[in-house]
């Protein structure tokens, strides 16, 4: 056994029964507990606002940035009150170049380039109005939306429209396909700042869904379009403008049928290091092909098809190919087609060199390069499921090195060169760390916090993480447990289980506290056991862990939940009679699914946000686990909670932003409908102008109303 699994042995040994934390007289409220609190922030671990300048570690805080050394001394290298009246905050502060002693700072009217050596601004450029903005830093243009139209500022502060015929219906320079495919932007800058790729998106065929305004005098419609599964979709393409001529292009790309076509979903935007061509990711509306194209970004020609991926189910492109800096033929790849998303190296004509990391590990995020190594840094879960661990990995021979300590969970920013890290990161009893990690082999560490919690003299509850099996009874399932900070093993406790399930998520890591909400410590605190259980279906276990809830979503889902539920039972301190579940979004899909399929177990629920039939939910996810009702007809059905709402015998609370966009009012309304039919009794609560997420000081609102349903229908003793 190597040195570092024989520590992660013991770490996991050390914590997989019970934190030893003691109880103290001092008891928290959800203003301390809950993000919209306003003694939330003032709860949270000690941290370090850092950033780099090329290789060199500076600090940013509300009014000034400057270096911060190794030994954790500062240098202050400016202060906003410098550049004038108006400087009272900056929105962005960043060090575009690494050898100009240049901060970019930008207060929502302006921005500007200041000189923190002769202490004067070198370029300023107006900001006002800009939404969606793309700065890019060699040409010092930035892309924008105003008024539904595509912007180019340029370095001279001219404004370029580059469109006039932006709407509601007709979207440019926004992120398209509803957030999915990874899709995090609109507009992507060529590497020299001559050129702007963008996404157009047609939704003037999508139906409306008919959102309302109730805060005016007379109500007012205020409808989304929302393309639901089986329905007609959006078309999306590629514009390129060119600063230079001052023209647009558009790639010619396969024209989509709006209902089926080859290449639907264009994603994963990246450009050639000469910023010649662009490639993207092109995906058919099923979801099972995916293909890597090269365009001409000069005539918008279709040059090269490098790649194709197929599944029997689905394949899910979430990264663009990433070309290594020291050799402009080669690129990165990544792709989970031998099971786990792993990373491959290829050339520009789409040969594959080799596949660069492999084993039964997910590789999470590539963090950056190491230029003078020749290595990739990347985050992966290698040492443990439940762990994120920073590795450098050499392309020439494969070799991964552990760059932390093996344990917790870590993020990484790096320095220019990618030779130095930025590594925060917290375990189940350690807040928050910082360290400052050479890739060459040094650790120094920048912040070690104390728990806030602690110092403050509230009283903590206990948490507990363990293993159990899913319903295959091979598969390991993580799970979290919290308890009473006064626990006594002779009592029983009304316990709630706590369910998301779904996918691109997880609720169990090795993070502070095993990754517990706080609203769990506020229930412990009442006298609750929270339970907690990752099921099948979630991330970071590989592709056949989550693609087994495939065109059956909720039903893997719940045989797992369930054997947490045995597993619940068989604890003597566990109230039987006395379970409830609680979840929101696929969560809250997931607790009305468990209180109608198994009545006679969960006494009480509630459900924020609840998906309740996936053929009101939109086109990208829906279809992608789900397929179209047209062609899974018998998984629709299987998974709509509509038919089985005469099996509601518990009591159900059901909570849900009035004007939800992404799972729409229809879910709730049509449910009440069918139980109303049934004769059925579930309780609902409505938050008028809020989306799916309550916002600001309604979330704590909202976890009061939570907890007190609890409080009423599972009453502690």
């Amino acid at each position: 056994m190597t040195r570092n699994k024989t520590l992660l042995l013991t770490f996991l040994m050390a914590f997989s029964t019970i934190l030893p934390i003691q109880a103290q007289q001092k008891l928290f409220t959800l203003e301390d507990l809950n993000f919209g609190g306003n003694n939330f922030y003032n709860l949270l671990p000690k941290n370090l606002y850092l950033t780099w300048w090329g290789d060199k570690l500076m600090y940013l805080d509300a009014e000034e940035g400057g270096l911060h050394h190794a030994d954790g001394t500062r240098s202050v290298s400016f202060q906003l009150s410098e550049l004038g009246s108006d400087w009272h905050s900056a929105y962005e502060a960043e060090y575009p170049y690494a050898d100009k002693p240049l901060v970019l700072l930008d207060n929502r009217r302006q921005r500007v380039l200041y000189n923190f050596e002769k202490h004067q601004t070198e370029w300023s450029q107006t900001s006002r109005g800009e939404t969606h903005s793309d700065w890019n830093a060699q040409s010092k243009a930035v892309a924008y939306v105003k008024d539904n139209q595509l912007y180019v500022r340029t370095a001279d502060n001219e404004a370029h429209k580059l469109t006039t015929d932006g709407s509601r219906e007709i979207v440019y320079g926004q992120i398209v396909h509803r957030n999915e495919f990874g899709i995090e932007k609109g507009t992507f800058w060529s590497p020299d700042g001559r050129r702007l790729a963008f996404y157009r998106m047609d939704q003037s065929m999508v139906k409306d869904y008919p959102q309302v305004d109730i805060f005016h005098r007379m109500a007012e419609l205020t409808p989304d379009k929302y393309p639901m599964a089986g329905e007609t979709s959006h078309v999306v393409t590629v514009g390129i403008y060119d600063i230079e001529t001052g023209k647009t292009l558009y790639l010619k790309t396969p024209t989509p049928n709006t209902q089926e076509s080859t290449a639907v979903y264009f994603t994963n935007i990246a450009w050639s290091p000469d910023s010649k061509t662009v490639y993207m990711f092109e995906l058919n509306r099923d979801q099972n092909d995916c293909r890597l194209v090269s365009y001409d970004a000069q005539t918008g020609d279709r040059v090269q098809e490098l790649y194709q991926e197929t599944d029997s189910k689905y394949v899910e492109p979430l990264h663009p190919i990433q070309f290594l800096p020291w050799d402009d033929n080669l690129f990165l790849l990544q792709s989970q087609k031998d099971g786990y998303n792993h990373l491959y190296i290829y050339n520009k004509e789409g040969k594959l060199q080799k596949q660069l990391t492999k084993g039964n590990f997910v590789v999470m995020e590539v963090v950056a390069f190491d230029t003078k190594q020749k290595c990739v840094i990347i985050r992966a879960n290698k040492e443990h499921p439940l762990c994120h661990n920073l590795y450098s990995v050499n392309v020439k021979n494969s070799r991964m090195t552990l760059l932390d300590n093996g344990r917790g969970v870590h993020y990484a920013m790096a320095s220019a060169s990618g030779s130095r890290l930025i590594d925060s990161y917290s375990e189940p009893d350690v807040p928050r760390k910082i360290d400052l990690i050479e890739t060459s082999g040094r650790t120094t560490n920048l912040l070690t916090a104390s728990d806030p919690w602690k110092d403050n003299g509230y009283q903590i509850p206990i948490f507990e993480n363990g293993t159990l099996k899913a319903a295959d009874g091979v598969t390991d399932l993580y799970w979290r447990m919290v308890k009473p900070a006064d626990f006594d093993p002779q009592k029983k406790y009304p316990t709630v289980v706590y369910v998301y399930g779904g996918p691109h998520a997880n609720n169990v890591q090795a993070s502070f506290r095993w990754y517990s909400r706080s609203w769990e410590t506020y229930m412990a605190q009442k006298g609750y056991i929270v339970f907690v259980l990752d099921n099948r279906g979630s991330q970071y276990r590989g592709k056949d862990f989550e693609q087994v809830t495939f065109r059956q979503l909720g039903q893997v889902e719940m045989q797992d939940q369930m054997e947490g539920v045995r597993y619940l039972k068989s604890l003597p301190y566990v109230d039987a009679d006395k379970l409830g579940v609680h979840g929101w979004s696929f969560g809250g899909f997931m607790t009305i699914s468990l209180m109608l399929n198994y009545p006679d177990v969960f006494k009480v629920g509630v459900a924020g946000g609840p998906v309740i039939d996936w053929k009101w939910y939109e086109v990208m996810y829906g279809e992608r686990y789900m397929d179209t009702p047209q062609t899974n007809p018998e998984g629709y059905e299987k998974t709509s909670l509509i038919h089985k709402a005469k099996k509601l015998k518990g009591r159900l609370q059901i909570i849900s932003g009035y004007n939800d966009d992404t799972v729409v009012l229809q879910h709730c309304l049509s449910f009440l409908a069918a139980c109303i039919e049934a004769g059925t009794q579930p309780d609902f609560f409505v938050y008028p102008g809020e989306a799916h997420n309550m916002r600001g000081h309604q979330s704590v609102h909202l976890h009061e109303r939570i907890t007190r349903y609890f409080e009423d229908y599972l009453p502690v003793k």
